[in-house]
């Protein structure tokens, strides 16, 4: 079935939505924010002029600002879609310019770093719900966004402890009328699961891909001529923002080393049942990685097209 957005509210759900970071997440938001009427006004802004130039001329936003600081003055709702090293800083400079009441979220893959970097810089008063929509390409930009992009995928909301339900609820709503499927847990259990489920698949896409380009004895027009499906897929992940995942390393690093940790000794085992020629381990792993594969189908997390389902135009 084709992803389609739901009808616009008749009544927006915030005034003010502020969206710092126009990347491939953050015009993905704003896009369908302005298709479902989900704010009255829709602020962006983006350290970046040629961003903010783009954005103006794509119509992404009612206001597009100039610093964090002057799109957060009003807002009741302001979203950090940058990399997860900048929260901090860019929180630092807008955190006086929020008022009591107003929400902060972010869409990070990291969220533990996030938290402890975003929540000190906001005052009294101010509502932090950190949110990862688990969802994205390969493409980033202001181009690069769609409206349908959290269609069927799933948006983990990670709150401190002793957040305001209420603003937990909004939230909530806002990612729900997006089309998400949401989910809560403790930032510490979010960082585990995402270091298994995205963070080192990614890590081991960008290595195999490195050690490819690195062979001197094969050149690079024959990695390229003759790249099989399992390497064009590695590729694919492998042309992710190294801003973005250089920081998502940085920053989610504990749970990361012991993923790997347990990878290395599972690789080092099937090293052994190569080495050895033991052909029925190698038959048992294969079957039940299978069946994960078709789960992921099953729960409608992925599609079996060949070209992972992404969408073609939106």
């Amino acid at each position: 079935m084709p992803e389609r957005l739901g009808p616009p509210l008749a009544e927006p759900l915030f005034e003010r939505l502020v969206i710092v970071g126009l990347g491939l997440i953050g015009s993905s938001l704003a896009r369908a924010a302005k298709r479902l009427n989900l704010a009255r006004t829709l602020v962006a802004a983006d350290a970046s002029p040629a961003v903010r130039a783009r954005v103006a001329e794509l119509g992404l936003a009612d206001v597009v600002a100039e610093t964090a600081a002057e799109a957060a003055r009003g807002a009741d709702y302001l979203i950090l879609c940058v990399p997860v090293g900048a929260c901090g800083s860019v929180a630092a400079e807008m955190g006086q310019a929020l008022a009591p009441g107003a929400i902060v979220s972010d869409v990070g893959s990291v969220k533990g770093s996030v938290v402890a970097q975003v929540q000190p810089q906001l005052p009294a008063g101010v509502h932090f719900v950190p949110a990862h929509p688990v969802a994205g390409t390969e493409h980033s930009g202001p181009d690069a966004g769609f409206a349908t992009l959290f269609h069927n995928r799933w948006c983990i909301l990670t709150p401190p402890e002793g957040t305001d339900p209420a603003a937990v609820a909004r939230v909530r709503a806002f990612w729900e009328k997006l089309g998400s499927n949401v989910e809560t847990m403790t930032p510490q259990h979010h960082d585990l699961v995402l270091a298994i489920t995205s963070h080192v698949p990614h890590l081991i896409a960008y290595n195999i891909v490195g050690t490819a380009a690195d062979l001197e004895e094969v050149t690079q027009s024959e990695v390229i001529k003759f790249s099989a499906g399992g390497f064009r897929d590695f590729t694919r992940i492998a042309a992710s923002d190294p801003t973005m995942w250089r920081d998502v390393f940085l920053n989610n690093k504990d749970a990361v080393l012991e993923m790997l940790g347990r990878f290395n000794e599972d690789l080092s085992a099937l090293q052994r049942a190569i080495r050895w020629g033991d052909g029925e381990t190698l038959f048992n792993l294969f079957t039940r990685t299978r069946a994960i594969r078709r789960g992921i189908i099953d729960i409608g997390q992925e599609t079996p097209e060949p070209d992972f389902g992404r969408r073609k135009a939106d």
